[in-house]
């Protein structure tokens, strides 16, 4: 069963410690469903998230022994299980939200094994957004009526995996443009969030996940196995990524990716997205920002 934002929002809550969960849960519930995040910071109070700004949740500080608590309920009291996540900072609970991490981190020969003390965390909340891509789907479609090879570009925190689930749920239902077979790549599980096989959050009909792999390895197994006619990526980050998307667009597929970034300009400044610009394996570039708490969508056209 899919949960509406409100829902989700509770859900996250629930691996806060109780003598915070009780804070985070007072908030109204037509606020509960505006939330993006919830934030702790040793010495603060918890505050909640909004394109507005944050919210402060009471005036009780959080405590290093808060943020302890938290790890191990979202590790299910088994934090060597998700140690391969928390190398990387963060990690992802049921329903697709995400815990990220700060702190002190444990170095051995110079890479990260984990984190020491802890002294933030930010609650992703994985919500969605049905019609997020209402404003700009009739700009990413070619003259067949599909879906274009699209690269949405935001800052962290601008609803990119928000519009990226929309994207593929319509093209996935065929609403507003022809269906087609939509294989997503869900390295952390924030895309649909799967649970027990099922999707908690709406990617379409003719959705297939695979959940929890690297990217670049994802997008070859759903490309050899799934037979799709789009690919779906969050968050490209790594070369090998790169390769793979350049290497799926070469097999006619239809490719649907983020990255973090501010415009066109920004990304020829980067070796990486400079690499998959040059390719020309997208035909429209996806630009967010906001304004005065409200997000701004732009299209442009790549020769």
């Amino acid at each position: 069963m899919r949960m509406d934002n409100s829902e989700a929002y509770r859900q996250a809550a629930q691996v806060l410690p109780l003598s915070l969960r009780g804070a985070a849960l007072v908030l109204p519930e037509d606020k509960q469903g505006g939330a993006e995040e919830l934030r702790l910071r040793v010495g603060r109070p918890m505050t909640a998230v909004f394109p507005q700004g944050e919210l402060s949740l009471g005036t009780n500080p959080v405590t290093d022994r808060d943020l302890e608590q938290l790890l191990e309920l979202a590790s299910r009291a088994s934090v060597h299980t998700v140690a391969d996540q928390l190398r990387r900072g963060y990690l992802t609970v049921e329903g697709g939200h995400r815990v990220g991490l700060c702190g002190t981190p444990v170095l051995r020969e110079g890479q990260i094994h984990g984190l020491g003390r802890l002294s933030s965390a930010a609650i992703r909340v994985a919500r969605q957004v049905t019609g997020a891509a209402a404003p700009v789907e009739g700009d990413l479609l070619g003259p067949d009526g599909t879906l274009c090879s699209t690269l949405i570009l935001a800052p962290p925190g601008a609803g990119k995996t928000t519009l990226l689930r929309d994207l593929i749920r319509l093209a996935s239902d065929g609403v507003g443009m022809v269906a087609q077979r939509v294989a997503v790549a869900d390295e952390r599980g924030e895309v649909a969030a799967l649970w027990n096989g099922v999707p908690q959050l709406d990617v379409g009909e003719r959705t297939d996940v695979l959940e929890g792999c690297p990217k670049a390895q994802a997008l070859m197994m759903l490309l050899r196995a799934m037979n799709p006619q789009v690919l779906a990526a969050d968050e490209i980050t790594a070369p090998e990524d790169v390769a793979a998307l350049i290497s799926a667009a070469g097999c006619g597929v239809k490719l649907l990716a983020t990255a973090h970034g501010r415009d066109r300009e920004d990304l020829s400044r980067r070796p990486l997205y400079r690499e998959l610009m040059a390719a020309k394996v997208f035909e429209r570039l996806l630009l967010i920002h906001t304004e005065h708490g409200r997000r701004i969508y732009q299209v442009e056209v790549l020769a």
